[in-house]
């Protein structure tokens, strides 16, 4: 009987092998981790770049929030004066005054000083009138530097044709300004534009 040893395996085909597969792996791991990697650096440029974004955005709204602030002190001191020169239309102005000066709040302006009342007329001169008249004159100041007083004419009509201008540049300002806001912002832009093209309108109507 004759038997057939099974053939040996080639040692040097054997380690040939090993190596290629060793190889193989290897460079497969690699792909895979460098794969997670990239993904991982992407995520990363991405969040990075969407925190950019929304500081951005933030930084907008703070600008145009601040402008805003500004403007309606700014018109809030225009009504102020134009108080001061003409008590008489303190009954026209006063509702007015009053929205702007809610408008400049909700845009986070510094809380202004109450407009001056009408003097009452006085029926002495005696030292016992000091104390009155000292509220009137003695008003706090804002937290921040309040805008200059603006010149008001003289003619009461005038004086309103002035403030309903001050108006219409406000308002137009803030249609300008909400194209770029964020949208809560652009909502209370168009609400306070709007409520200036009103006072602007009943600050120039002679029967109102």
């Amino acid at each position: 009987m004759i038997t057939t040893a099974a053939p040996t395996e080639d040692p040097g085909k054997s380690h040939v092998h090993n190596v290629a597969h060793t190889r193989r792996r290897t460079l497969l791991t690699g792909s895979v981790l460098g794969g997670a990697a990239l993904l991982l650096t992407g995520c990363s440029e991405d969040s990075g770049s969407g925190g950019g974004r929304k500081d951005g955005a933030a930084a907008a709204d703070a600008r145009l929030r601040r402008q805003a602030a500004r403007d309606s002190a700014a018109l809030l001191a225009r009504y102020d004066a134009t108080l001061a020169a003409h008590p008489g239309l303190d009954d026209r102005l006063r509702p007015l005054r009053t929205e702007v000066a809610r408008h400049a709040a909700a845009f986070g302006a510094s809380p202004a000083p109450s407009a001056p009342a009408s003097p009452a007329p006085s029926t002495s001169a005696g030292p016992s009138d000091a104390p009155s008249a000292r509220p009137r004159t003695g008003a706090s100041p804002p937290s921040s530097p309040a805008p200059s007083a603006p010149a008001v004419p003289s003619d009461e009509k005038q004086a309103r044709t002035d403030l309903a201008a001050a108006e219409r540049r406000t308002a137009d300002a803030r249609a300008a300004a909400l194209v770029s806001a964020p949208p809560e912002l652009a909502r209370l832009l168009a609400s306070v534009a709007a409520a200036g093209a009103s006072h602007a309108y009943l600050l120039t109507e002679d029967g109102a």
